[in-house]
């Protein structure tokens, strides 16, 4: 995995191929959500929130192809797990002209669903996903990983974000019971480290797992 050296900012501005800022689609979508934004940090929000809740969490959406990870088919989707969202999120940043990353966390969940612990065998998840906006002067963690109805329907609570401070996965549930708990975090990278995440998700979810479409989004925590 290749870290991020932290005065290039300007290549968090360039598309790849999973964070694909220049695709039609994608910077049709961030001006669309921006355009009566008044800064970086304005836009970042109004971006957060669409990834949030506009494109659904589902964690069967896993996958161990890279082309399932391009932030265009993400978008078309309107679903995906949490490295999917943040690399969706990353993308619209960019074509929105914020300087925008990848980070990455070895996470426990003690709110993961039964049918969920009983399929993974794990609560533990090595290669989870969120994100960095530049604003400001200074890297802004951002996690849009869960929306507003899921966690209704689970009774979690909601990241929510001002653009100014970091909104990160509540380490606490509603009633103060252990829920989101950061074992280890990893350095930032400018794309999407795709082997890296490979090598430790096919392990869990197999080595031929592809988007499964089939399971609805409220059945995946």
């Amino acid at each position: 995995m290749e870290t991020f050296a932290e005065n290039d900012i300007g290549i968090c501005l360039q598309p790849t191929f999973n964070i694909d800022s220049d695709n039609g689609k994608l910077i049709g979508t961030a001006e669309s959500l921006t355009r009566e934004c008044s800064g970086d940090a304005e836009k970042a929000v109004k971006l957060f929130y669409f990834v949030r809740d506009s494109i659904r969490y589902n964690l069967f959406m896993i996958s161990v192809f890279k082309e399932d990870f391009k932030a265009s088919r993400i978008l078309e989707w309107g679903k995906g797990y949490c490295v999917q969202k943040a690399v969706l999120l990353a993308a619209l940043g960019r074509a929105a002209g914020i300087p925008s990353r990848l980070a990455f966390a070895k996470i426990t969940n003690h709110r993961v669903p039964l049918h969920i612990l009983e399929k993974l065998k794990t609560n533990t998840y090595p290669r989870h996903g969120y994100n960095q906006f530049y604003l400001n002067g200074r890297w802004v963690n951002v996690t849009a990983t869960f929306d507003r109805e899921l966690c209704r329907k689970n009774a979690l609570p909601v990241v929510e974000f001002d653009g100014k401070h970091d909104a990160v996965l509540p380490g606490k549930d509603l009633e103060g019971n252990p829920y989101i708990e950061y074992v280890r975090k990893f350095p930032p990278t400018e794309d999407l480290p795709f082997d890296w995440i490979v090598e430790k998700i096919s392990k869990i979810v197999g080595p031929d797992k592809r988007p499964f479409f089939k399971k609805p989004d409220s059945s995946s925590n």
